[in-house]
């Protein structure tokens, strides 16, 4: 059993209960890349994995499975024709640092550069899985691909996106903001 079905099988036997990243590497058999299994469990199987990203009270490095049911995922498949593509046209190196597919990686020569398709645009900001949407990135620089997105948006920003989406829209990120924040909603109800 692989490490992505051993987590599973310990979100699902321990399903409500926070869980903390020693049990859940431990879980998966003490891989490295545990993290990037639990988020194929959230992005491509659709299960609602919750973290400090989603309710205030968990902490980093706490996970919550809320219900056994997975929802619709994203479909990831991208068909081998197109990753040839897209790895051709890259010349089998990285689009961020450079790396060689298969040399020692020069940010960490411990490990050989494993390449990977990425979304320029992400899937769940719209992006498809065209070959023009895609790029090789190395293992490494993919670990961390979170870290160059763009600045968060001001309060004002975001103020003026609410205003000006769907009713409908503002009513999720009401429900959203209530379920991440309960303690401080309860105040404002309570009128505390």
């Amino acid at each position: 059993m692989g490490a992505r079905d051993s987590l599973r099988d310990f979100f699902l036997s321990n399903l409500g209960r926070v869980l903390d990243s020693e049990e859940l590497r431990a879980a998966a058999g003490g891989i490295s890349e545990w993290a990037r299994r639990i988020r194929e469990l959230r992005n491509e199987e659709g299960f609602q994995i919750l973290t400090h990203n989603d309710r205030s009270d968990l902490k980093p490095g706490q996970y919550l499975l809320l219900t056994a049911k997975p929802e619709p995922a994203f479909s990831r498949g991208i068909s081998k024709e197109t990753r040839a593509i897209v790895l051709d046209r890259n010349g089998f190196t990285c689009q961020m640092c450079g790396a060689g597919a298969g040399e020692p990686h020069p940010y960490d020569p411990t490990r050989k550069t494993r390449l990977h398709l990425g979304h320029v645009i992400d899937k769940s900001m719209g992006g498809g899985d065209d070959p023009s949407n895609l790029r090789a990135v190395c293992s490494v620089c993919n670990e961390g691909a979170s870290n160059i997105t763009p600045d968060r948006p001001t309060v004002m920003k975001l103020k003026a996106q609410i205003r000006k989406s769907r009713g409908e829209d503002q009513i999720e990120i009401l429900n959203f903001l209530a379920e991440k924040y309960p303690d401080y909603v309860r105040k404002i109800v309570d009128g505390n």
